[in-house]
């Protein structure tokens, strides 16, 4: 049976009734447990729990408190805890004397005392440091085999923090008490090992009945032997220190709490501020969203319009170049038909001037007048003495000849023409394809550009 299970179910206990001490009650009740799961939730089950047992008078909450621990077996916890609780500091040295004789001796040396450090072990069963889950687990302990278990846990504790006691001195070790104890179980795996050890440990009720029945002989004895004074004097020191002790104690539970809230409130301003800036990141993320997909349906739609334009412009130049290389192919054939030509009359030229040539050379009176490279050499008018015969031959060839040369430069003249028309028809073929490269060109640097201005318009927005 859980003792956790045990708070939970009890509110068939407790009456709705007026309390004086309301608003003190409704102040402290946030900062009771407040690291625990359960109790840590302003008007949670936990909280409303603790304010209900809390509202009560004193007697009728212990009264209550008192029929839960009957009907679920502890009629005699109570009496067994609180008869005597010096008893128990003493049954609790004495077990130390036996399972763990050098840190007893340790603490004999600096004058250490087993209620100056057990004393809220007893008295709240673990509850005022350690966290409740641990305490859970020791009251279900002590629910199934009885007030020993408390002894069982402080021996593990002592046996687990041995090593580090020893190395302190009287105020280190209080310090060590109040801090580095608790702190160690508040991992639940720490905890789970410190119960696994204590159950280990065998502590049989007859060894606690024989160090019972001791203190009360050694007490009787000291009570003979001292005044009553003396006796009361020293009993009033004792509770003094206890009670400075205790309130220390409370001080500092009371700064721990004062702590914690002031980091949860803290780590909650925190969050609430990052809340914000993040609610604010969200709506001008889910603006920039809008934007952006704005201006993706306007660039879809330029790209759209400048893919079409790019279109119409490739289909023009492809027309536009099907047709030149139609009169490139027009020009090219007349300029071979041309060649042709060229290439027929030069060879009858040829033809012919070979057949004057080699007439010429048959002739005795002609080749006196040209040279072997055909050319009409010069000869003196006084040696030549030829006929007038001889000049009109020579007259006639030399029409003949010139008329030769007149063709000739003609048809040079028209190959000419033909070569500059065919480089006009590749110059223009030329200024064409530039065209269409300056045209794609275009479109692909207005691409870009609008490309560029929209991430530089995003860029500086997030800025």
């Amino acid at each position: 049976m859980c003792c956790q299970h045990i708070l939970r179910n009890t509110d068939h206990y407790w009456a709705s009734m007026e309390s004086p001490q309301d608003s003190a009650i409704t102040r402290d009740i946030n900062r009771t447990f407040p690291a625990h799961d359960y109790f840590k939730d302003t008007g949670g089950d936990g909280q409303d729990s603790l304010y209900k047992i809390c509202k009560m008078p004193e007697e009728q909450a212990f009264s209550v408190l008192v029929k839960i621990m009957f009907d679920y077996g502890l009629r005699d916890l109570f009496k067994q805890n609180f008869e005597d609780l010096h008893c128990k500091f003493f049954q609790l040295e004495r077990l130390m004397q036996e399972y763990l004789p050098d840190l007893y001796n340790h603490f004999l040396n600096v004058g250490l005392e087993a209620h100056m450090y057990a004393s809220q072990w007893f008295l709240t069963l673990f509850t005022a440091k350690f966290p409740l889950y641990m305490v859970f687990h020791i009251i279900d302990l002590l629910l199934c085999e009885g007030i020993s278990v408390i002894f069982n846990v402080a021996l593990a504790l002592l046996k687990t923090s041995k090593d580090d006691l020893i190395q302190t001195d009287f105020e280190g070790a209080l310090k060590f008490f109040r801090v580095p104890v608790p702190k160690r179980y508040r991992s639940e795996e720490n905890a789970k090992k410190l119960m696994e050890l204590a159950c280990g440990m065998k502590i049989s009720q007859k060894k606690l009945k024989k160090f019972e029945k001791e203190y009360h002989t050694l007490r009787e004895q000291q009570e003979q032997q001292e005044a009553p004074i003396e006796r009361y004097e020293r009993e009033n020191r004792r509770l003094q220190e206890a009670n400075m002790r205790l309130e220390q104690e409370n001080d500092d539970l009371a700064h721990e709490l004062v702590s914690s809230k002031i980091a949860l409130r803290k780590d909650l301003d925190n969050a609430e501020e990052k809340a914000d800036a993040l609610n604010k990141e969200l709506l001008l993320t889910k603006q920039k969203l809008v934007d952006s997909e704005d201006e993706k349906r306007r660039l879809e739609e330029e790209s759209a319009q400048l893919k079409e334009m790019c279109r119409r412009e490739l289909d023009k130049s492809e027309s536009e170049i099907k047709k030149n290389g139609s009169i490139i192919g027009e020009y090219k054939q007349i300029c071979t038909q041309l060649s042709e030509r060229l290439e027929k009359q030069q060879t009858a030229n040829r033809g012919e001037l070979e057949k004057i040539r080699f007439k010429v050379e048959g002739c005795e009176k002609c080749s006196s007048l040209f040279n072997k490279e055909g050319r009409v050499r010069t000869v003196n008018t006084a040696s030549a003495g030829g006929s007038g015969e001889q000049d009109e031959e020579k007259e006639g060839l030399k029409i003949q000849l010139r008329e030769m040369e007149l063709e000739l430069a003609q048809t040079k003249l028209q190959l000419v023409e033909a070569e500059c028309k065919l480089q006009d028809l590749e110059h223009h073929l030329g200024l064409a394809l530039n065209e269409v490269q300056a045209a794609k060109k275009t479109w692909f640097n207005r691409t870009l550009s609008s490309i560029k201005t929209v991430t530089g318009n995003q860029g500086k927005e997030t800025t």
